[in-house]
């Protein structure tokens, strides 16, 4: 019968515990009274080391409202649940009577946004508990979806944890003000080693921390006690029978999983209330003033959005699509230039790609409120977007895995948890699906090889990733495609659940080897970049803001190297950097991986100023063109080599090539098959750039024996002594 009540569905109704009327009873299932037990029949059946097995039942056609009686157990049928509306914060002011009790309107109302746990707007020191069983257990670590570090018992574990001898546990937040409370959702422990979470709780609420009241039942008017976890990540929703108005909140555990601890991770879903008496000051509101279309977009959303944004800027706006998901969602590219459609001799390519992982849609949105953003400010004639698209011919990719954010979409913001969305409809971790050239490079380093026998750049891809049976998604093979067709100078992979932006090598060169130091030979230009944009972002440069999860990066100016973070084999940004010309970081936007509605406008904000400084370091280095010196035609394919940088780039089909450098002095050399190379010295200074560093190269006389035997012209005389001096010599 137990197991019954973990049955319910996350929609779940509170559950009376308490006296009631008889009913038909099943002795002997429900637990003393005096006592908080755990649930026997959750235990895990197997070792403890096995995860418990459970489904998520969702919304069902029947469900149970139980009622203890002393040791009796009546089980009523009721009517089907359905799911509750969408989380919006338009509804009428409640009011509170001295006793606690509401004068609340009596029709059913939705409910209202988070309070603010799991994006870090509440403070630690609005957190509070009646125990913890060490620091990093503390209340301040029960925030919806928070990750633990890789060892139990540091400071960053997963969850709050009440002591095992705490008889009357809670956790308690200040909201600060007179708030609304409708909600609370509430996740199990996260961790690699042990299993925890409660399985119901009551809900209590005070104005002045002393005198409390409870939520109570509707129909018994007892407190209610609300079903709450089966598995340590599926986030369950409860909504309050009666939304209450109060400044704290207290969640207290009645029953946990037998052999582990009162745990557990929350979201408090609060509206705020007026209070002309309130002495603290509020913070300010999430808003912006640029008129954008802050909300969440699926699909279908997304493409009415790009289509407006089309339609208003025709003159800068190309609308494209790369390719299609596995499911058949068309990965659409909206692109913004003053000539769009084509490659203009000089113009560099950027891009930004979001929603690589379908349930971190911060970058998704910031996507698509930038191509706004873009549109408007031309049309007003704002001077910085100006000079941008008619400089840059920008590509914006919002969805690169559709499939997984409809996923995610479909379950809700709060809802969605730590994982579900992230991979494609095939299960592929899209970032871990790129081909591994590393290996390849290194080992040939390792052998002396590079650059003589092996480049040092555009790296072919190996041949069992082009097998026909090879495990390539689609969304992987179009966004290749996508690369090998233009030419990238620069790129930002946009993800979420941290803040901090990584750069290349994601992969640590040392084979299995978790984390490691693993710099590229452009360390000093890929730190530059990850450091532009965390300096300009809101939220990294907050000095007041705590750690997301176990890692604080602002000690390090909040960025870092992707190896010496996590390895990760087969990342975009490896494969973009050694198979194209293109330089590309990992931005995590947020804490929070879906934000809730209510906070994109300030997401925005934080973002505005480091998604725009971002692409103008296109800018930066030398820039030029390779052409031949006696036809004045550009050059394709030629090299770009770097004294003291072991990687080159390469010309675009017009001979156009950019090289990003930080400010110094640098030997530049150009070089093309058929070709004599050309050395100069090329300055990149602090000012704007790029700098102008242009090349002519010279034919070799084989090169033009060639092209003239080809078209059956006669060689000239200059060129006929100049090969016998050359044949003379090997002689």
């Amino acid at each position: 019968m137990w197991g019954l009540l973990l049955a319910l569905a996350t929609f779940a109704p509170a559950v009376d515990l308490g006296l009631g009327t008889p009913g038909t009873s099943v002795p002997d299932l429900a637990p003393p009274a005096t006592t908080k037990a755990p649930v026997s029949t959750l235990a895990p059946s197997s070792s403890p080391a096995q995860p418990p097995s459970g489904k998520d039942n969702g919304t069902s056609e029947q469900s149970a409202r139980i009622r203890f009686i002393k040791k009796k157990v009546i089980i009523k049928k009721r009517r089907k649940l359905t799911r509750p509306r969408p989380l919006v914060t338009t509804r009428p002011p409640a009011i509170t009577t001295p006793a606690g009790a509401l004068d609340l309107p009596e029709e059913k109302e939705p409910g209202c946004p988070p309070l603010g746990l799991e994006s870090l707007r509440v403070s630690d020191s609005q957190l509070e508990a009646s125990s913890s069983q060490s620091f990093g257990l503390g209340p301040h670590r029960g925030r919806l979806n928070i990750q633990s570090g890789l060892e139990d018992g540091d400071l960053y574990d997963g969850a709050w944890c009440a002591e095992p001898q705490d008889a009357e546990p809670w956790l308690q937040v200040d909201a600060k003000h007179l708030t609304r409370f409708s909600g609370i959702i509430t996740q199990g422990r996260n961790s690699v080693w042990r299993y925890d979470w409660v399985t119901s709780y009551k809900v209590q609420f005070s104005n002045d921390s002393r005198t409390w009241w409870g939520s109570k039942n509707r129909s018994s008017g007892m407190d209610a006690v609300f079903p709450a976890n089966s598995d340590p990540e599926t986030p369950v929703l409860n909504l309050l029978p009666e939304p209450q108005v109060a400044r704290f909140v207290r969640l207290l555990p009645q029953t946990w999983l037998q052999g582990g601890d009162s745990c557990l991770r929350a979201e408090i879903l609060a509206c705020p209330v007026s209070d002309p008496n309130d002495l603290f000051p509020k913070a300010p509101a999430l808003a912006s003033s640029d008129p954008l279309d802050f909300r969440h977009h699926n699909y279908k959303a997304m493409r009415k959005l790009m289509k407006q944004v089309n339609e208003q800027c025709p003159n800068i706006t190309r609308i494209y699509s790369i390719g299609k998901s596995y499911q058949g969602l068309k990965l659409y590219v909206m692109e913004m230039s003053d000539h769009p459609g084509q490659h203009e001799l000089g113009e560099p390519e950027v891009r930004y790609v979001a929603g690589m992982h379908g349930n971190e849609a911060l970058g998704r949105e910031l996507v698509l409120f930038l191509m706004q953003y873009l549109c408007r400010e031309f049309l007003r004639g704002d001077p910085r977007v100006t000079r941008l698209l008619t400089e840059t011919r920008i590509h914006l990719l919002p969805s690169m895995n559709p499939d997984g954010y409809e996923t995610a979409f479909h379950r809700g913001s709060e809802l969605v948890g730590w994982a579900e969305g992230r991979w494609n409809q095939q299960g592929i971790d899209l970032n871990h699906n790129f081909a591994d050239l590393n290996t390849p490079l290194w080992e040939a380093e390792d052998d002396g090889l590079v650059p003589d026998t092996v480049p040092n750049h555009h790296l072919p891809l190996p041949t069992y990733y082009t097998l026909p049976n090879a495990t390539v998604a689609p969304e992987t093979r179009a966004v290749i495609d996508w690369m090998q067709r233009i030419p990238f100078v620069l790129s930002a992979n946009l993800h979420g659940g941290e803040l901090v932006v990584s750069y290349p090598f994601d992969m640590t060169r040392t084979p299995w080897a978790a984390r490691e130091l693993t710099p590229t030979p452009d360390d000093s230009v890929f730190r530059w970049l990850s450091t532009v944009y965390a300096g300009t972002n809101r939220a990294m440069q907050d000095s007041d803001r705590r750690p997301c999860h176990s890692q604080d990066f602002s000690s390090h100016g909040n960025i870092i190297n992707g190896a010496d973070w996590h390895t990760v084999p087969g990342s975009m940004n490896d494969f973009s950097y050694l198979h194209t010309n293109c330089f590309e970081v990992t931005v995590e936007l947020s804490c929070d991986k879906f934000p809730h509605e209510s906070e994109l406008a300030q997401e925005w904000e934080n973002n505005k100023d480091s998604l725009l400084t971002y692409l103008e370091q296109v800018r930066m280095g030398i820039a030029g063109v390779v052409r031949d010196k006696d036809t004045e035609l550009g050059i394709a394919d030629a090299v770009i080599s770097v004294d003291g940088i072991n990687h080159d780039v390469t010309t675009a089909w017009g001979g156009d090539y950019w090289r990003l450098l930080t400010p110094g002095d640098y030997v530049v050399t150009a070089s093309a098959e058929g070709y004599h190379s050309v050395t100069r010295s090329c300055r990149v200074t602090f000012e704007e750039g790029p700098v102008p560093c242009n090349f002519h190269l010279t034919k070799t006389p084989k090169q033009r024996l060639r092209e003239l035997l080809a078209s059956g012209a006669k060689v000239p005389p200059d060129l006929r002594r100049r090969l016998e001096r050359l044949r003379g010599q090997k002689n």
